[in-house]
């Protein structure tokens, strides 16, 4: 860690889940409470942008969720009900009852006001992939992730990750031999962090496992969510994969309180830190207002 970096922006804290596993959060702004959960192979550190955006109007709780950053392990049995006590045990203690969650942390998030009715009143969520079976049906894409995980080939998992999910067409079309020493050098670089709490992105990638095995375990149960009393908000990129767009709609379909907003040149990256989180920022405004 570069000891000369200015101190970061926020203050941290954290909440014990129903399992007793500690669940960390960086907390910036004042106003009405926001919780952020962010998605596979990310951590707090990838809301950062997003959180300040939002932090003249909110007092927002950027996750580390479980296996990550300033929380605990993933510990046994873990399942996606894990995730949801972890999001709740934060809602209880920071009195929040909104959530935003991108992708994977959209999962949990719709799944959280499933489990916990009482305890959520409105969430947005950034292109949840519940619609994953459609590319995964004879792409075994995760099998071989799981074994390059195995045998430490981290930039290697990481790619397969994102040509299996589709998320880029930089990564669909570029061959492994360009793109395998391109992300080692990037992970080598990133081995050196400014802040404490970051988490080096080679450390990030392996959690994807557990990123993949919550998303299956939704697998033909959208329609569970027709009686979630929430109100929602469904966000996407024009860009982003035909299945992710077509979760959206789905879900659009089967939520009795939700609307759906577009974002024209946005893709599946938009609230990161490296996408556009101060167009995300407007709409959550917005909404949670």
């Amino acid at each position: 860690m570069d000891k000369t970096a200015s101190p970061p922006i926020y203050q941290t804290g954290h909440a014990m889940s129903a399992d007793g596993t500690q669940i960390g959060y960086r907390q910036l702004g004042n106003g009405p409470s926001l919780i952020l959960v962010h998605g596979g192979m990310q951590a707090s550190q990838n809301f950062m942008k997003l959180g300040e955006y939002l932090a003249d109007s909110f007092t927002v709780y950027i996750v580390d969720r479980r296996g990550r950053g300033m929380s605990g392990p993933f510990g046994n049995n873990y399942s996606l009900v894990k995730d949801c006590e972890d999001v709740k045990a934060i809602a209880d203690k920071t009195n929040t009852n909104n959530i935003f969650g991108l992708s994977s942390g959209g999962v949990i998030s719709l799944q959280t006001t499933l489990l916990f009715p009482d305890s959520i009143l409105k969430i947005a969520i950034y292109e949840p992939p519940f619609l994953l079976r459609d590319i995964i049906k004879g792409n075994f894409f995760i099998e071989r992730f799981d074994r390059e995980i195995f045998r430490e080939e981290i930039a290697d998992a990481f790619i397969t990750v994102t040509k299996g999910l589709q998320i880029s067409p930089l990564f669909k079309f570029l061959p492994r031999f360009l793109l395998t020493p391109l992300f080692r050098l990037m992970f080598k670089k990133e081995e050196v962090i400014t802040d404490e709490n970051d988490v080096p992105i080679k450390s990030l990638v392996p959690t994807f496992h557990f990123d993949y095995k919550i998303v299956t375990e939704t697998v033909g149960t959208l329609e569970n969510y027709k009686v979630t009393n929430a109100e929602v908000l469904l966000l996407g990129g024009s860009k982003s994969p035909d299945y992710l767009l077509n979760g959206l709609k789905k879900l659009a379909s089967i939520l009795p309180n939700a609307k759906k907003v577009i974002f024209k040149g946005l893709d599946h990256m938009g609230p990161d830190n490296s996408g556009k989180p101060e167009l995300i920022a407007q709409e959550l405004k917005k909404f949670f207002s």
